[in-house]
């Protein structure tokens, strides 16, 4: 919104650098913190006057609880990141296609988390809502999401394309609407719950989150920029460099909600945040031609997904041929097996984010990769 104003930059000259991506970036990440350590402790204050913590007990964790009580912490956290992130978005991105889209996602599965967080919290149970309505929220997202790109005359060829780590042309130069629907969907889907399941531990997703927007941001800007996508043979997308913004407002707010999500933490981000920030890495990830590389850049969470894979795998295998299921890992998802193996909270979560930064580091070697 606030880019319009560079317009004027013939009556105030300073406002010319309105134009650029990367200061206007800048000032998104900071305006997003500051949003977030503004609102946190009014937000977190009212959480817990209304009692929106996690009333029942976690089987996930059992033993594990520290001395710290995690049972009362106020959930829905998400709430933070989600008002830092659009409200920065809108004042310092330019609209276009690529930027309604990933901000509609984004609003849209965060109504579908809270709405999940609020049935847990006054049912005082696991039993938020159902998979059926779950699904067919985040299918009705998708549809939606997939038939603006195909409409749209600035996205409409672009988002059908294909790409893939190591290659200079696309493998697909169109693919079938359904194709797309098919990935787009699974990699909404299969993100979102690859951070829920990660977000187990305090601090541990929203850092790992964060090395993961700074890597996309920098993708969305090469992207966006036609001398530096010729140079490193990446697709060219007119107009996602602005989705350097929106990464850059993910940035901001996941630095504030980290103050306050560290251990112990006062505030958990609950399917509010993990499953809106899922789906948006996983949608901006395929409007700047870069889907398959979002499994080397988010490492962590596609180790902590396969790893509930395996261990559910494993176990019904065992069961099957024994008729004693086992378990493959102490626990699952895996923070919690090294958990089990004595590592504290604390470092697990260090050393996960350390894997997470090596993992992004991979991914954006990829772009040179060719």
């Amino acid at each position: 919104m606030l880019s319009y104003l560079a317009h004027y930059f013939t009556t105030f000259g300073p406002l010319r650098l309105l134009r650029y991506v990367t200061l206007r970036t800048l000032c998104a990440t900071g305006t997003a913190a500051l949003i977030g350590f503004i609102i946190g402790p009014w937000l977190i204050s009212r959480l817990r006057t209304l009692k929106f913590g996690q009333h029942y007990d976690d089987d996930r964790t059992g033993d594990l609880a520290t001395r710290f009580d995690k049972k009362n912490t106020p959930t829905m956290g998400g709430l933070l990141i989600f008002i830092s992130v659009f409200v920065s978005s809108l004042l310092w991105a330019a609209p276009n296609v690529w930027v309604i889209v990933s901000l509609f996602v984004f609003t849209a599965l965060t109504a579908v988390g809270f709405r999940d967080d609020y049935l847990k919290v006054i049912r005082k149970s696991r039993d938020g809502i159902s998979s059926k309505e779950k699904i067919l929220w985040q299918t009705l997202t998708t549809i939606i999401a997939v038939v603006i790109l195909c409409m749209h005359p600035m996205s409409a060829l672009k988002i059908r394309e294909l790409w893939v780590p190591f290659i200079k042309h696309p493998v697909i130069a169109s693919m079938p609407l359904i194709a797309l629907f098919v990935l787009i969907y699974f990699w909404i889907v299969g993100f979102s719950n690859a951070i829920n399941l990660t977000d187990g531990l305090d601090g541990l997703a929203i850092g790992c989150t964060i090395s993961v927007a700074l890597v996309y941001g920098i993708m969305a800007y090469a992207a966006g920029r036609i001398t530096i996508a010729e140079y490193l043979f990446i697709g060219h997308v007119p107009g996602t460099d602005e989705l350097t913004v929106v990464c850059g407002s993910i940035i901001g707010a996941g630095i504030a909600f980290l103050w306050y999500n560290s251990h112990p933490a006062e505030v958990f981000m609950g399917d509010t945040g993990s499953l809106a920030l899922g789906g948006l890495i996983g949608i901006i990830a395929f409007m700047v031609q870069q889907p398959l590389t979002l499994v080397i850049v988010g490492g962590v969470f596609v180790w902590e997904a396969v790893s509930v894979i395996i261990q559910v795998g494993y176990f019904k295998y065992t069961k099957r041929s024994t008729g004693e299921g086992k378990r493959y890992f102490l626990m699952a998802p895996i923070h919690h097996h090294f958990q089990r193996k004595g590592w504290p909270e604390t470092k697990v979560v260090l050393r996960f984010w350390v894997i997470s930064l090596i993992c992004a580091i991979a991914g954006l070697g990829t772009l040179k990769l060719r």
